[in-house]
């Protein structure tokens, strides 16, 4: 069952390097002459038509609203695949996280509405900024703690990020939408039926659940208002997660196949060459291997790259640059700077270290084997890395640049400070020696009589 979230934790601690090296760039770029130059980029308009359709944007809006739907459509994977055969398929394990991400998504919420109070009716549109979690990141501050962090702190903290981003996409859907067009919300929500529908009929071809995907449902609800990252979410729960070949069928036709090889006509140079029945056998053993993998398996497992070394990078590049000019300590002590740092560093570790707590006092649930209460803390002080989801948030919350770029502000400085936080209570947690005995902490286990 932990398979395919350690796959996906291996995959996040190289790329949260390269999320890091990105949003380094950016602010270089935006401090630089280069900074015009890369304004007047991201404002080309990119589009197409068909006859008199037209869908015209730009480039950065393209970014933020169709590569970030490709990141939130392998979301909705995960979030299925969990749900169904993961770390959420069980309440046992699945409560603590939930816990933990309601308490990290309430309180920061709280603490910028506090701190804003009185503001704008756009300045207090900034209150989702801080409730998010970039799993990216936090598991890469992880990866440099070595390989003595326990598996169940990273399943821990991985099943808490993607509860998070179930959040993010619930608010941004609710409270971060525009204009509604109930005609194109009325065909995306046509088009997303078809795709359930053929997904119970027992279709499995990728190719078509990609064409009524983006063709129909991530397009129609872009022209709705609603904000299209929602319509990748609900794409992805329309995704087959059945094999059309099971474990034992497949163990079968291997075993027949791999025996029909072994007495197939052999070619003249077989140090080369294969016949064309050998051929053909092993062509029919790679249709029996795909059949046998999920189409939810296989999206997730082949997109995962695309996700996490382009899409990702490339929206932290045209989002995180932040102007630093000599009124940088005016940005950084405005109310939404210190709104957004303030409700990441301390409502995330009140919310969630706060509510687990509790919970663990109460007795809803346990602790996980070989975790300690200052771990908890330590993945809550990483949980308040929002950087590239607040920064989405961020660039929907806000149409006035200067509140935008006090946003980015409070999140970077945030996302700095609860990475070295985090990284500095987990090495304690994990790597101290024992003051009575001289040996390294070995997680303990927190008993909670129910």
């Amino acid at each position: 069952m932990l398979d395919p979230m350690m796959r996906f934790i291996k995959n996040s601690t190289f790329s949260s390097f390269l999320l890091f090296f990105s949003a380094a760039l950016a602010l270089i770029l935006a401090n630089s002459p280069a900074q015009a130059y890369t304004q007047w980029l991201l404002s080309q308009s990119i589009g197409f038509s068909l006859g008199s359709f037209v869908v015209e944007k730009p480039l950065l809006l393209w970014i933020n609203d169709g590569l970030m739907s490709i990141f939130f459509f392998v979301i909705g994977l995960e979030l299925k695949r969990e749900i169904l055969a993961g770390e959420l398929s069980t309440p046992k394990n699945v409560l603590m996280p939930i816990v933990g991400a309601i308490g990290g998504m309430v309180i920061p919420a709280l603490i910028y509405l506090s701190i804003n109070a009185g503001g704008s009716t756009e300045v207090m549109r900034g209150w989702g900024i801080p409730m998010a979690t970039d799993i990216a990141f936090a598991l890469g501050v992880l990866y440099l703690l070595g390989p003595k962090v326990p598996v169940q702190l990273k399943v821990f903290l991985t099943a808490l990020a993607i509860i998070d981003d179930l959040g993010a996409v619930l608010i941004v859907a609710i409270f971060y939408t525009s204009e509604i067009s109930l005609v194109n919300l009325t065909i995306g929500a046509i088009i997303l039926a078809l795709m359930f529908a053929l997904n119970k009929m027992g279709i499995r071809r990728v190719l078509i659940f990609a064409i009524l995907g983006i063709g129909g449902v991530w397009l129609a609800t872009l022209l709705s208002g609603v904000h299209a990252t929602v319509a990748a979410v609900l794409a992805a729960f329309a995704i087959p997660a059945d094999r059309r070949i099971d474990k034992s069928n497949y163990l079968d036709n291997i075993n027949q196949l791999a025996s029909k090889f072994k007495i197939a006509n052999k070619a003249r140079d077989e140090k080369y060459l294969l016949s064309s029945e050998e051929e053909n056998i092993i062509g029919e053993i790679k249709r029996v291997s795909k059949a046998s993998i999920s189409p939810l398996q296989r999206l997730e497992r082949n997109m995962h790259g695309l996700v996490e070394f382009f899409v990702m990078p490339v929206f932290a590049l045209a989002n995180a640059g932040v102007v630093l000019d000599s009124n940088w300590m005016e940005m950084i002590s405005s109310p939404i700077a210190m709104g957004v740092s303030f409700g990441l560093v301390f409502g995330k570790v009140i919310g969630i270290y706060g509510l687990c707590m509790l919970g663990l006092k109460l007795g809803w649930f346990r602790i996980p084997d070989r975790l300690n209460t200052k771990m908890l803390l330590g993945a809550s002080f990483l949980a308040a890395i929002g950087f590239t989801m607040s920064l989405f948030i961020n660039a929907l919350a806000f149409t006035n640049p200067i509140y935008i770029e006090q946003a980015k502000m409070g999140i970077l400085l945030a996302s700095l400070t609860s990475g070295f936080l985090g990284y500095w209570v987990l090495r304690k947690a994990i790597h101290q020696p024992s003051k009575n005995k001289g040996e390294k902490v070995e997680a303990t286990v927190v008993e909670v009589s129910a």
